[in-house]
């Protein structure tokens, strides 16, 4: 059975591993380095209520996270946050993605936050159509502003008003 729920430092390893994978294979994040224990450390406990960190849980194993990070620290931009999901890939196509982007984007709306970012590789249409689908809106892509790879990358921004 599939829970979510709010991530604490004990999930630390499993969301590391997870997003390790990520940098070393896939286009999802524009990290190039794998990120150590102590680095994600300091990158959750810069999370907080108005910036929740949930993770996928299943048979007792976190298979995948979702967060909202700070947009900016300029105090303008305290309403807005961005999006971050990332599933193990042994559980890629299982709805698991969806259900963490449903209960973040919740959780914003909870946490009083305004919008919600998302900045998302154009070659990743799997993430464009789940963000779409759950109320995103295509405001504009960023043309190679990425390398990785040995590529140049494209990013699709989407944002989602709470309404």
């Amino acid at each position: 059975m599939l829970t979510i729920r709010p991530a604490t430092s004990k999930d630390l390893g499993a969301i590391t591993q997870i997003y390790n994978g990520a940098i070393l294979n896939t286009t999802a994040t524009f990290d190039t380095e794998i990120k150590s224990l102590e680095d994600r450390k300091n990158w959750f406990d810069g999370h907080g209520a108005a910036h929740p960190i949930l993770v996928a849980e299943q048979d007792r194993t976190v298979i995948g996270w979702a967060s909202l990070s700070a947009y900016s620290d300029r105090c303008a931009y305290s309403g807005t946050a961005e999006i971050s999901l990332y599933v193990h890939k042994e559980y890629y196509r299982q709805g698991i993605g969806r259900k963490l982007t449903e209960m973040i984007i919740q959780a914003g709306r909870m946490a009083g936050l305004h919008t919600l970012i998302a900045r998302i590789a154009c070659d990743n249409e799997v993430s464009i159509r789940l963000a779409k689908s759950v109320g995103f809106e295509s405001v504009g892509t960023m043309r190679e502003v990425g390398r990785k790879f040995g590529r140049l990358l494209d990013v699709e921004i989407l944002q989602l008003l709470y309404r």
